[in-house]
């Protein structure tokens, strides 16, 4: 039955041709071309109202399919229809062999849009496994990652190919591309290319995909910017900063460049709080404090690492505590809270320990403590000597 489907095509169209053979050859072949087109058209809109019939309701991942699949859907069924009935055309050999070139042109573009599509389902379908709106998401920011950049780099791949095989099509270009990868210099075209900053961030792109020195949402330090990388491009990095500014960097930079990288084995990762107090602080009771302020903390799952006098200037110590959260943010939240809590409780409890600036004068001191003698009365006379009264 399906093997002689093209021919009853072939004779249906002719048929319909011998019909309008009154009309001019190319008011029959238009006719001709556009009932192939009408038809493919509304058997495609046909198969897709049954299918999305069969499955309303169930599996919406199909459904996603069928939409993302849609306009590539039609534009196959389309160029397989003309290509049906163009035999069937009464048209001359010059115009035949142009519809041929533009249908091959066509054919080339389609399979690249299919590919690129089933490229992104098959990215989609496999990210499903994977959320990162969950605390420990370490695992699924690595697959995200890795899956999104190689991604976009398939998708250049893909579309330079696509572009490639449409141009050799026209005979000058082909005849041009075959002389250039005959030529003996054609290596030097390749790693000339290659130097080239677009290319060079492409290749980048492989290397973070497969080494992963960064992840989406890792919290970054990059030029002395904190932020999260919300976005990994074929040729950039979104960072988002604290203050919601976006820092755009290339991809090389994070080949080439040293930066930090907070969350890089965990999500969560030590925070820190200086505090710089008088020489008379209780250390003893902000450590205890510390070790009660965090089971109060709004933030549930932070802990104490340590609390230590990390230095000692001549006006105040330096006393750092070492915190942990859940996340990098949440770490970041806790140290200001925590930051907050502990000065209000040196001010309340022990004001005496808050940085006081003290000077030392030698001489002064002396003279403060011979108090000059009371004064007294004293009278001139005439030969200007000084006597008391």
């Amino acid at each position: 039955m399906w093997q002689d489907l093209p021919q009853n095509l072939h004779s249906t169209l002719r048929q319909l041709g011998t019909a309008f053979n009154f009309a001019p050859t190319w008011a029959v072949s238009f006719v001709i071309l556009v009932s192939a087109v009408v038809v493919a058209w509304l058997i495609q809109a046909a198969v897709l109202a049954a299918l999305r019939r069969l499955l309303h309701g169930r599996r919406p991942y199909l459904r996603t399919i069928l939409d993302a699949t849609k306009n590539p859907t039609r534009l196959a069924l389309l160029v397989l229809a003309i290509a049906v009935a163009l035999p069937a055309a009464p048209l001359d050999l010059d115009t035949r062999n142009l519809l041929a070139r533009l249908l091959a042109l066509a054919t080339i573009c389609v399979l690249g849009w299919i590919a690129l599509t089933g490229l992104h389902i098959a990215a989609n379908l496999y990210l499903l496994n994977f959320r990162i709106d969950v605390e420990d998401n370490l695992l699924a920011r690595k697959h995200i990652t890795q899956v999104r950049v190689m991604v976009r780099v398939l998708d250049t791949v893909i579309i330079l190919l696509t572009l490639g095989f449409a141009l050799m099509t026209f005979d000058a270009v082909r005849q041009y591309g075959v002389s250039l990868f005959a030529s003996a210099g054609v290596a030097g075209v390749v790693f000339g290319l290659a130097a080239q900053p677009v290319l060079s961030n492409l290749i980048a792109g492989v290397q973070l995909a497969i080494t992963q020195p960064i992840r989406l949402e890792d919290a970054v330090t990059v030029q002395n910017e904190y932020g999260w990388i919300e976005e990994i491009t074929a040729t950039y990095v979104v960072i988002r900063l604290w203050d919601l500014r976006r820092l755009i960097v290339p991809l090389n930079y994070f080949i080439q460049q040293p930066f930090y990288n907070w969350t890089r084995q965990a999500a969560a990762n030590i925070g820190t709080v200086l505090l710089y107090l008088d020489y008379t602080a209780p250390v003893d009771a902000i450590r205890q404090k510390a070790a009660e302020l965090i089971k109060q903390a709004t933030i549930g799952g932070g802990k104490v690492i340590n609390v230590q006098v990390t230095n000692a200037r001549p006006d105040s110590i330096e006393v750092r505590l070492l915190l942990s959260a859940q996340t990098a943010g949440s770490t970041s939240d806790l140290c200001a809270e925590m930051r907050e809590k502990l000065i209000a409780f040196v001010q309340r409890e022990h004001p005496e320990a808050l940085p006081r600036s003290r000077a030392l004068n030698i001489e002064g001191s002396a003279s403060a403590e011979s108090r000059p003698p009371e004064s007294s009365a004293h009278a001139i006379d005439n030969r200007g000597n000084v006597q008391p009264t």
